[in-house]
């Protein structure tokens, strides 16, 4: 009785008439993945101490940093956890409609690419305050060509400008 179920179910399964071949879904190009503007910016003037405050220079730098930046378009703010780079960010995030996030800083600039990810924030404008020790493996890991090879221990006035298209990435860098 088994044997002729058996034969009865395999001739049911060889009749099964096949399934056209499945063609391919095209994929259609994510236009934002890898792209964006990016504003890159060592925190303000800080005291000495790990997680130390602004100064007074440090706050009047987070404000000129608001008011060179305001008309930007800024959709996102990336900021570390220490209170040196969340008062640079200040005046932005309190005066302008944009996200923040909080970033780890490393020196290979993973945890920035990640977090971008895992927020949907390719193709935004998007403010980076980062570390003398961060900021130039940021760039790199954003795909430019660092135009200095450190940061040193004073300076807080570089602003780093990438601009990520699917045709390439440029870098500027200016002073404020």
């Amino acid at each position: 009785m088994r044997i002729l179920c058996f034969i009865a179910l395999m001739g049911l399964i060889a009749c099964k008439p096949k399934s056209p071949a499945r063609l391919p879904i095209p994929v259609s190009e994510d236009t934002t993945f890898l792209t964006g503007t990016f504003y890159l910016v060592r925190h303000a003037e800080r005291y000495e101490g790990h997680d130390s405050t602004l100064t007074p220079e440090g706050h009047a730098r987070a404000g000129a940093l608001y008011h060179l930046l305001k008309d930007s378009a800024i959709n996102k703010i990336y900021i570390t956890p220490y209170r040196r780079s969340i008062q640079t960010a200040d005046s932005l995030r309190l005066l302008l409609p944009a996200d923040t996030s909080f970033y780890k800083p490393d020196t290979s600039g993973e945890s920035l690419i990640y977090e971008l990810t895992r927020h949907e924030d390719w193709g935004k404008h998007v403010v980076i305050i980062g570390h003398s020790n961060t900021l130039i493996p940021i760039i790199r890991s954003l795909g430019a060509k660092s135009p200095v090879d450190s940061i040193g221990d004073k300076e807080y006035d570089r602003l780093f400008i990438i601009r990520k298209t699917h045709e390439g990435t440029t870098i500027k860098s200016t002073c404020y």
